[in-house]
């Protein structure tokens, strides 16, 4: 199975930090290429695939076992979209193309601001994009000729990205 061998359809994760369009990019990838958008934050909440709740960061504290479990028969088939904000758990194997969508610290700011996240919560994921540390973690994750890194500031960026990935999928051949 490893290399999309077996597969029709390539799987696809789009990974970055909060508030880099991953969702908004995925939903208009999945409507262009009519592959499955798996929301993996989304998933979680709907399954209960979490060992609580991190009450200093307000998020779930996924389980990573429970999740790969849920989407692996899905996965196996090709097709997929995954939009996650980190991407060091699932297995090599799964992905054909790993897009980290990259944002300017000042947009990227005032997006988790407006979404309402304050103090360490905000600073993680600001310094996380400084750090580039979703960038370096698909490097060290997947194979280096799979992973790309997209600008995501404006709609614009948006629009271009999702373009360039569609034509992407139109064209992926199995390995």
């Amino acid at each position: 199975m490893a290399d999309g061998g077996g597969r029709a359809r390539p799987n696809i994760l789009v990974t970055g930090t909060p508030g880099t369009g991953k969702t908004t990019t995925c939903s208009l990838l999945a409507e262009a290429t009519n592959l499955r958008h798996i929301n993996v934050g989304e998933l979680v909440r709907a399954k209960d695939l979490h060992d609580g709740w991190d009450e200093e960061f307000e998020c779930h504290i996924i389980n990573e076992d429970l999740v790969c479990d849920e989407i692996e028969d899905k996965m196996e088939d090709g097709g997929n979209i995954v939009d996650y904000h980190g991407c060091d758990f699932f297995p090599e194997r799964w992905f054909d193309c790993v897009v980290v969508l990259q944002t300017d610290n000042s947009i990227l700011h005032d997006r988790l601001s407006s979404r309402g996240y304050m103090g360490p919560k905000l600073m993680n994921n600001i310094e996380c994009e400084i750090f580039q540390v979703l960038l370096e973690e698909a490097k060290a994750s997947y194979a280096e000729e799979i992973v790309v890194a997209l600008q995501s500031d404006t709609v614009e960026d948006i629009s271009r990205n999702v373009a360039n990935l569609t034509e992407w999928a139109a064209n992926w051949t199995p390995r």
